[in-house]
Protein backbone atom coordinates (compact mmCIF):
# COMPACT_ATOMS: atom_id res chain seq x y z
CA UNK A 1 0.00 0.00 0.00
CA UNK A 2 1.20 3.51 -0.80
CA UNK A 3 2.35 5.81 1.98
CA UNK A 4 -0.53 8.20 2.81
CA UNK A 5 1.74 10.69 4.57
CA UNK A 6 2.90 14.01 3.14
CA UNK A 7 5.51 16.44 4.35
CA UNK A 8 3.47 19.59 3.60
CA UNK A 9 -0.23 19.75 2.71
CA UNK A 10 -1.98 22.90 1.55
CA UNK A 11 -5.74 23.23 2.06
CA UNK A 12 -7.27 26.03 0.00
CA UNK A 13 -10.74 26.78 1.33
CA UNK A 14 -11.32 26.33 5.07
CA UNK A 15 -15.04 25.62 5.33
CA UNK A 16 -16.81 22.34 6.09
CA UNK A 17 -14.76 20.14 3.74
CA UNK A 18 -11.43 21.91 4.19
CA UNK A 19 -11.88 22.05 7.95
CA UNK A 20 -12.92 18.41 8.21
CA UNK A 21 -9.97 17.42 6.06
CA UNK A 22 -7.63 19.34 8.36
CA UNK A 23 -9.09 17.56 11.39
CA UNK A 24 -8.76 14.16 9.66
CA UNK A 25 -5.14 14.89 8.74
CA UNK A 26 -4.36 15.81 12.34
CA UNK A 27 -6.14 12.72 13.65
CA UNK A 28 -4.18 10.41 11.37
CA UNK A 29 -0.89 12.33 11.60
CA UNK A 30 -0.84 12.44 7.80
CA UNK A 31 1.33 15.55 7.39
CA UNK A 32 4.27 17.21 9.06
CA UNK A 33 2.71 20.60 8.38
CA UNK A 34 -0.73 21.76 7.20
CA UNK A 35 -0.98 25.21 5.65
CA UNK A 36 -4.38 26.78 5.02
CA UNK A 37 -5.77 29.63 2.98
CA UNK A 38 -9.17 31.30 2.79
CA UNK A 39 -10.16 34.66 1.33
CA UNK A 40 -11.56 35.88 4.64
CA UNK A 41 -9.07 36.98 7.26
CA UNK A 42 -11.62 36.08 9.94
CA UNK A 43 -11.88 32.54 8.55
CA UNK A 44 -8.11 32.16 8.47
CA UNK A 45 -7.83 33.38 12.04
CA UNK A 46 -10.59 31.06 13.25
CA UNK A 47 -9.06 28.04 11.49
CA UNK A 48 -5.78 28.68 13.27
CA UNK A 49 -7.58 29.06 16.61
CA UNK A 50 -9.41 25.76 16.13
CA UNK A 51 -6.13 24.12 15.24
CA UNK A 52 -6.87 22.02 12.15
CA UNK A 53 -4.07 23.89 10.35
CA UNK A 54 -0.58 24.74 11.56
CA UNK A 55 -0.32 27.96 9.59
CA UNK A 56 -2.55 30.24 7.56
CA UNK A 57 -1.43 32.48 4.70
CA UNK A 58 -3.16 35.32 2.84
CA UNK A 59 -2.87 33.87 -0.68
CA UNK A 60 -3.47 30.53 -2.37
CA UNK A 61 -0.12 30.84 -4.14
CA UNK A 62 1.71 31.10 -0.84
CA UNK A 63 -0.17 28.09 0.55
CA UNK A 64 0.75 25.96 -2.48
CA UNK A 65 4.44 26.85 -2.37
CA UNK A 66 6.54 23.77 -1.51
CA UNK A 67 3.39 21.72 -0.82
CA UNK A 68 3.50 18.01 -1.66
CA UNK A 69 -0.30 17.84 -1.74
CA UNK A 70 -2.66 20.71 -2.57
CA UNK A 71 -6.37 20.18 -1.91
CA UNK A 72 -8.68 22.82 -3.39
CA UNK A 73 -11.86 23.00 -1.28
CA UNK A 74 -13.64 25.99 -2.82
CA UNK A 75 -16.93 26.18 -4.77
CA UNK A 76 -16.66 24.69 -8.27
CA UNK A 77 -17.06 28.10 -9.89
CA UNK A 78 -13.86 29.33 -8.21
CA UNK A 79 -11.48 26.42 -8.93
CA UNK A 80 -10.20 27.89 -12.20
CA UNK A 81 -9.16 31.14 -10.56
CA UNK A 82 -7.43 29.23 -7.75
CA UNK A 83 -5.56 27.04 -10.24
CA UNK A 84 -4.40 30.12 -12.16
CA UNK A 85 -3.14 31.68 -8.93
CA UNK A 86 -1.17 28.65 -7.72
CA UNK A 87 0.21 27.65 -11.12
CA UNK A 88 3.56 29.35 -10.60
CA UNK A 89 3.96 28.05 -7.04
CA UNK A 90 3.49 24.32 -7.64
CA UNK A 91 6.62 22.26 -7.28
CA UNK A 92 7.47 19.37 -9.53
CA UNK A 93 6.06 16.09 -8.22
CA UNK A 94 3.29 17.72 -6.21
CA UNK A 95 -0.23 16.30 -6.29
CA UNK A 96 -3.12 18.71 -6.90
CA UNK A 97 -6.67 17.57 -6.21
CA UNK A 98 -10.02 19.09 -5.32
CA UNK A 99 -13.23 18.23 -3.47
CA UNK A 100 -15.85 19.51 -5.91
CA UNK A 101 -19.16 17.81 -6.63
CA UNK A 102 -18.68 18.33 -10.39
CA UNK A 103 -15.70 16.89 -12.24
CA UNK A 104 -15.93 17.77 -15.95
CA UNK A 105 -15.88 21.48 -15.14
CA UNK A 106 -12.97 21.01 -12.73
CA UNK A 107 -10.93 19.24 -15.43
CA UNK A 108 -11.84 22.00 -17.89
CA UNK A 109 -11.06 24.92 -15.58
CA UNK A 110 -8.09 23.62 -13.58
CA UNK A 111 -6.35 21.39 -16.09
CA UNK A 112 -4.84 24.12 -18.31
CA UNK A 113 -3.12 25.68 -15.28
CA UNK A 114 -1.39 22.54 -14.01
CA UNK A 115 2.30 22.59 -15.04
CA UNK A 116 4.12 19.60 -16.49
CA UNK A 117 5.50 17.39 -13.77
CA UNK A 118 2.64 18.16 -11.37
CA UNK A 119 0.07 15.40 -10.82
CA UNK A 120 -3.51 16.62 -11.30
CA UNK A 121 -6.02 14.11 -9.88
CA UNK A 122 -9.56 15.50 -9.46
CA UNK A 123 -11.51 14.04 -6.55
CA UNK A 124 -14.81 14.20 -4.75
CA UNK A 125 -15.33 13.10 -1.15
CA UNK A 126 -19.05 12.28 -1.00
CA UNK A 127 -19.62 13.59 2.49
CA UNK A 128 -21.07 16.75 3.93
CA UNK A 129 -23.69 18.46 6.01
CA UNK A 130 -25.79 21.57 5.48
CA UNK A 131 -23.39 23.52 7.71
CA UNK A 132 -20.57 25.75 6.46
CA UNK A 133 -17.62 27.69 7.80
CA UNK A 134 -14.49 26.64 9.72
CA UNK A 135 -16.41 25.70 12.88
CA UNK A 136 -18.50 23.14 10.98
CA UNK A 137 -15.65 20.73 10.26
CA UNK A 138 -14.99 17.47 12.15
CA UNK A 139 -12.56 14.60 11.59
CA UNK A 140 -15.24 11.89 11.31
CA UNK A 141 -16.99 13.47 8.30
CA UNK A 142 -15.27 11.12 5.83
CA UNK A 143 -15.41 7.93 7.91
CA UNK A 144 -17.04 5.14 5.93
CA UNK A 145 -17.97 7.48 3.08
CA UNK A 146 -16.90 7.21 -0.53
CA UNK A 147 -14.30 9.41 -2.15
CA UNK A 148 -14.38 9.23 -5.94
CA UNK A 149 -11.18 9.95 -7.85
CA UNK A 150 -11.40 10.83 -11.54
CA UNK A 151 -7.83 10.65 -12.86
CA UNK A 152 -7.27 12.30 -16.21
CA UNK A 153 -5.75 10.29 -19.10
CA UNK A 154 -2.06 9.65 -18.54
CA UNK A 155 -2.24 10.21 -14.78
CA UNK A 156 0.72 8.80 -12.86
CA UNK A 157 -0.31 5.53 -11.23
CA UNK A 158 1.91 5.99 -8.19
CA UNK A 159 0.50 9.47 -7.56
CA UNK A 160 -3.08 8.15 -7.90
CA UNK A 161 -2.30 5.32 -5.49
CA UNK A 162 -0.76 7.75 -2.98
CA UNK A 163 -3.79 10.03 -3.10
CA UNK A 164 -6.12 7.04 -2.72
CA UNK A 165 -4.13 5.88 0.32
CA UNK A 166 -4.38 9.38 1.77
CA UNK A 167 -8.18 9.45 1.48
CA UNK A 168 -8.40 5.96 2.95
CA UNK A 169 -6.28 7.15 5.89
CA UNK A 170 -8.83 9.97 6.32
CA UNK A 171 -11.53 7.32 6.74
CA UNK A 172 -12.92 7.16 3.20
CA UNK A 173 -13.51 4.30 0.83
CA UNK A 174 -12.09 5.09 -2.60
CA UNK A 175 -13.60 4.44 -6.01
CA UNK A 176 -12.70 5.59 -9.52
CA UNK A 177 -14.82 7.05 -12.31
CA UNK A 178 -14.48 8.87 -15.60
CA UNK A 179 -15.41 12.56 -15.02
CA UNK A 180 -18.48 12.58 -17.28
CA UNK A 181 -19.89 9.45 -15.66
CA UNK A 182 -19.25 10.90 -12.20
CA UNK A 183 -21.27 14.00 -13.08
CA UNK A 184 -24.20 11.91 -14.32
CA UNK A 185 -24.21 9.74 -11.19
CA UNK A 186 -24.01 12.74 -8.86
CA UNK A 187 -26.76 14.51 -10.78
CA UNK A 188 -29.24 11.86 -9.64
CA UNK A 189 -27.93 10.96 -6.17
CA UNK A 190 -27.08 14.47 -4.98
CA UNK A 191 -27.83 17.37 -7.30
CA UNK A 192 -31.43 16.50 -8.20
CA UNK A 193 -32.50 15.80 -4.58
CA UNK A 194 -31.11 19.16 -3.50
CA UNK A 195 -32.87 20.97 -6.35
CA UNK A 196 -36.15 19.25 -5.50
CA UNK A 197 -35.70 20.31 -1.88
CA UNK A 198 -34.99 23.92 -2.84
CA UNK A 199 -38.05 23.93 -5.07
CA UNK A 200 -40.43 22.36 -2.53
CA UNK A 201 -39.35 24.75 0.23
CA UNK A 202 -39.67 27.65 -2.21
CA UNK A 203 -43.18 26.50 -3.18
CA UNK A 204 -44.23 26.34 0.46
CA UNK A 205 -42.82 29.80 1.05
CA UNK A 206 -44.83 31.16 -1.92
CA UNK A 207 -48.20 29.66 -0.98
CA UNK A 208 -50.78 32.36 -0.29
CA UNK A 209 -53.32 29.94 1.21
CA UNK A 210 -50.90 28.71 3.89
CA UNK A 211 -49.14 31.17 6.14
CA UNK A 212 -45.43 30.91 6.84
CA UNK A 213 -46.14 30.40 10.53
CA UNK A 214 -48.25 27.33 9.72
CA UNK A 215 -45.50 25.90 7.50
CA UNK A 216 -43.02 26.29 10.35
CA UNK A 217 -45.37 25.14 13.12
CA UNK A 218 -46.69 22.01 11.47
CA UNK A 219 -43.59 20.83 9.61
CA UNK A 220 -43.69 17.04 9.59
CA UNK A 221 -40.53 15.04 9.05
CA UNK A 222 -40.85 15.07 5.25
CA UNK A 223 -40.91 18.84 4.83
CA UNK A 224 -38.52 19.36 7.73
CA UNK A 225 -35.89 17.16 6.10
CA UNK A 226 -36.32 18.99 2.79
CA UNK A 227 -35.51 22.22 4.63
CA UNK A 228 -32.25 20.67 5.84
CA UNK A 229 -31.16 20.07 2.26
CA UNK A 230 -32.44 23.47 1.16
CA UNK A 231 -30.32 25.22 3.78
CA UNK A 232 -27.08 24.15 2.10
CA UNK A 233 -24.57 26.75 0.91
CA UNK A 234 -26.17 28.85 -1.90
CA UNK A 235 -22.86 29.66 -3.60
CA UNK A 236 -21.87 26.02 -3.83
CA UNK A 237 -25.20 24.92 -5.27
CA UNK A 238 -25.38 27.80 -7.73
CA UNK A 239 -21.98 26.73 -9.06
CA UNK A 240 -22.98 23.06 -9.22
CA UNK A 241 -26.07 23.90 -11.29
CA UNK A 242 -24.12 26.10 -13.70
CA UNK A 243 -21.26 23.64 -14.10
CA UNK A 244 -23.18 20.36 -14.37
CA UNK A 245 -26.16 21.68 -16.26
CA UNK A 246 -26.30 19.00 -18.99
CA UNK A 247 -26.46 16.08 -16.56
CA UNK A 248 -28.81 17.93 -14.21
CA UNK A 249 -31.18 18.88 -17.03
CA UNK A 250 -31.22 15.26 -18.21
CA UNK A 251 -32.13 14.05 -14.73
CA UNK A 252 -34.72 16.81 -14.29
CA UNK A 253 -36.31 15.67 -17.55
CA UNK A 254 -36.49 12.07 -16.35
CA UNK A 255 -37.89 13.21 -13.01
CA UNK A 256 -40.55 15.35 -14.73
CA UNK A 257 -41.67 12.36 -16.82
CA UNK A 258 -41.90 10.13 -13.76
CA UNK A 259 -43.75 12.86 -11.85
CA UNK A 260 -46.30 13.08 -14.68
CA UNK A 261 -46.81 9.32 -14.47
CA UNK A 262 -47.37 9.63 -10.72
CA UNK A 263 -49.92 12.39 -11.32
CA UNK A 264 -51.82 10.12 -13.70
CA UNK A 265 -51.89 7.26 -11.17
CA UNK A 266 -53.32 9.56 -8.50
CA UNK A 267 -55.81 11.19 -10.87
CA UNK A 268 -57.17 7.84 -12.12
CA UNK A 269 -57.11 6.12 -8.75
CA UNK A 270 -54.49 3.56 -9.79
CA UNK A 271 -53.95 2.05 -6.34
CA UNK A 272 -52.03 -0.96 -7.68
CA UNK A 273 -49.61 1.29 -9.55
CA UNK A 274 -49.05 3.50 -6.50
CA UNK A 275 -48.50 0.48 -4.26
CA UNK A 276 -45.97 -1.04 -6.68
CA UNK A 277 -44.06 2.25 -6.93
CA UNK A 278 -43.92 2.77 -3.17
CA UNK A 279 -42.86 -0.87 -2.62
CA UNK A 280 -40.07 -0.60 -5.20
CA UNK A 281 -38.72 2.67 -3.78
CA UNK A 282 -38.89 1.35 -0.22
CA UNK A 283 -36.45 -1.40 -1.18
CA UNK A 284 -33.93 1.23 -2.29
CA UNK A 285 -33.92 2.62 1.26
CA UNK A 286 -33.18 -0.85 2.63
CA UNK A 287 -30.27 -1.25 0.22
CA UNK A 288 -28.77 2.09 1.29
CA UNK A 289 -28.90 1.00 4.94
CA UNK A 290 -27.41 -2.41 4.10
CA UNK A 291 -24.59 -0.65 2.23
CA UNK A 292 -23.76 1.27 5.41
CA UNK A 293 -24.63 4.66 3.94
CA UNK A 294 -27.27 5.48 6.58
CA UNK A 295 -28.79 4.16 9.77
CA UNK A 296 -32.11 2.41 10.27
CA UNK A 297 -32.64 4.37 13.49
CA UNK A 298 -36.00 6.17 13.57
CA UNK A 299 -36.15 9.87 12.73
CA UNK A 300 -33.01 9.56 10.57
CA UNK A 301 -30.89 8.97 13.66
CA UNK A 302 -31.74 12.33 15.22
CA UNK A 303 -32.69 12.40 18.88
CA UNK A 304 -35.96 14.34 19.29
CA UNK A 305 -35.61 14.72 23.07
CA UNK A 306 -34.91 18.44 22.74
CA UNK A 307 -38.44 18.85 21.35
CA UNK A 308 -40.08 17.08 24.31
CA UNK A 309 -37.83 18.97 26.69
CA UNK A 310 -39.17 22.26 25.35
CA UNK A 311 -42.75 21.05 25.84
CA UNK A 312 -42.22 19.96 29.42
Amino acid sequence: MSDPHFKRIAIIGLGLIGGSLGHAIKRGKLAERVVGHAHSEATRKRALEIGFVDEVVPSAAEAAKDADLVVVCVPVGAVGAVAAEIEGSLKRGAIVTDAGSVKNAVVRDMGPHIPDGVHFIPGHPIAGTEQSGPDSGFAELFDGRWCILTPIPGADREAVAKLAAFWEACGSRVDYMEPKHHDLVLAIVSHLPHLIAYNIVGTADDLETVTQSEVIKYSASGFRDFTRLASSDPTMWRDICLNNKDAILEMLGRFSEDLSALQRMIRWGDGDGLFQLFTRTRSVRRMIIEAGQDTAAPNFGRNPTHISDKKS
